[in-house]
């Protein structure tokens, strides 16, 4: 079994205008809402791809309920801590070309419930093959909280997939404890290195660097162009096919879900990351996001080429 963590999950709600009035009233008929947040976009990749997945994190009040009861129906097993906060809502108003997004906060985790969380962690890893935890900490949460997580699944030696940024992700490197597998885009392991923009060249010399010792596998997503793969002492170009983009929202989630999907079922090297970055071409060749076109996996990881870097 593979196990999501959203620690910050929201109720994504679209509206599409074809022109939206400021000012003034606007009447909507195309409304979709989801339950969303980058760990459920992993769990729904995970389970198109067939694998067993549970998903965790906090939810709250009437919109975590919906949240709940949306990922059951469609098989995803919920691991959530209940809370005593209202999970939040994420709007994205897309309109004459443009999209125009309003975040909430979300609820503030109190000590208790996050003891109660370490207790269901520590519980459910000692289930499972692989975590992966994805996104923001929302408030309460001690900027360590995912090192802790880390560390409770490295002493049960469950691998950890990690995609986070910022502060988040300098707390991790610079701790003792280490997942199994990073996955910052390009624009992410720039603003690490405090850099606004890094070359191949650039992705490359920074992975040798000492900070990335210690974690087995670090991913560098390209976007269109693919992505820089660091295995121990090893790296790695990898291609992706030209496509239609119609919808590159969770792309980087989809990656997530198919090296963990990989990692379960033992792949290695090059077909792992054919795997892992076939989910990202094939999310974004889909209008819903976290979704894809199972029809089609063999031949994005067929169009997806591997290189080893010398």
């Amino acid at each position: 079994m593979i196990l999501t963590i959203t620690s910050n999950p929201a109720v994504d709600i679209s509206y599409k205008f074809d022109h939206f009035l400021l000012d003034n009233l606007n009447r909507i008929e195309d409304v979709s809402k989801t339950a969303g947040g980058k760990g459920l976009n992993v769990s729904r990749v995970l389970h198109q791809l067939d694998e067993d997945v549970a998903a965790s994190g906090f939810l709250g009040g009437f919109l975590g309920s919906f949240i709940s009861a949306q990922i059951k129906e469609i098989g995803i097993k919920d691991s959530f801590v209940q809370i005593s906060g209202e999970t939040r809502n994420c709007v994205a108003i897309i309109h004459d070309g443009k999209q125009t997004e309003i975040l909430e906060n979300g609820p503030v985790i109190s000590e208790h419930e996050t003891t109660i969380f370490i207790e269901k962690f520590t519980e459910y890893v000692q289930q499972v093959e692989v975590v992966t935890i994805s996104g923001s900490l929302p408030k309460g949460l001690s900027t360590d909280f995912y090192v802790k997580l880390i560390a409770i699944a490295n002493k049960y030696e469950v691998r950890v997939i990690l995609d986070v940024n910022g502060e988040l992700l300098t707390s991790i490197l610079e701790s003792e404890n280490k997942p199994y597998l990073i996955k910052p885009n390009r624009e992410e392991l720039g603003d690490l290195l405090g850099q606004e923009s890094i070359d191949e060249l650039q992705i490359i010399k920074a992975l040798i660097s000492p900070l990335f010792n210690s974690i087995p596998w670090v991913v560098v997503t390209l976007g269109a162009e693919g992505a820089i793969a660091k295995h121990g002492k090893k790296f790695y170009k990898a291609k992706a096919p030209k496509i239609e983009a119609i919808n590159p929202v969770g792309s980087g989630d989809s990656v997530v879900a198919g090296f963990a999907a990989g990692l379960v079922r033992g792949l290695e090297d090059e077909n792992l990351i054919k795997l892992g970055l076939s989910m990202g071409v094939l999310n974004a060749m889909e209008e819903k996001t976290g979704h894809i076109n199972v029809g089609k996996i063999d031949w994005a990881i067929e169009k997806i080429e591997v290189d080893r870097i010398e």
